[in-house]
């Protein structure tokens, strides 16, 4: 089985050394997402963990469907948080995202670690792993 590489315009650019997200067989890593512009690049919403959070899941939407998956195919989505006290306004967009996105109502699995995230404007950085097919 190959691994394939997957790009799209519709998230930001790798900005180091890995894919946006990467398919081998019906599994599909998408790489961590962050708060950004997919056109720019830029940092969006500053201090706004929900509008963050909401930016973060398009990105990984966007890897998603570039991969053949959509939000419905996700096993786990794993949420990264640079504040404990942030958890309340994420976990909003996060519900609302996902039970838009997952009309079975068969909602992904989740894990939700506090750390210290690669950018400061970071408030939250989210990855998924998706079962295509």
């Amino acid at each position: 089985m190959d691994k394939t590489d997957i790009r799209t315009d519709g998230a930001p650019a790798a900005a180091w050394s890995f894919s946006q997200g990467v398919r081998k067989g019906p599994l599909l890593q998408v790489s961590g997402q962050g708060p950004q512009d997919p056109a720019t690049g830029e940092y969006v919403h500053p201090g706004d963990v929900k509008a963050q959070t909401a930016r973060t899941l398009a990105n990984v939407k966007a890897v998603l469907e570039a991969g053949g998956a959509s939000v419905e195919d996700v096993l786990m989505l794993r949420v990264y948080l640079a504040d404990r006290a942030d958890f309340p306004a994420m976990n909003e967009a996060y519900t609302a995202f996902v039970k838009e996105n997952c009309p079975s109502g068969v909602l992904p699995a989740r894990t939700t670690v506090i750390v210290g995230l690669p950018h400061p404007a970071m408030l939250v950085e989210i990855d998924a792993l998706a079962a295509v097919g």
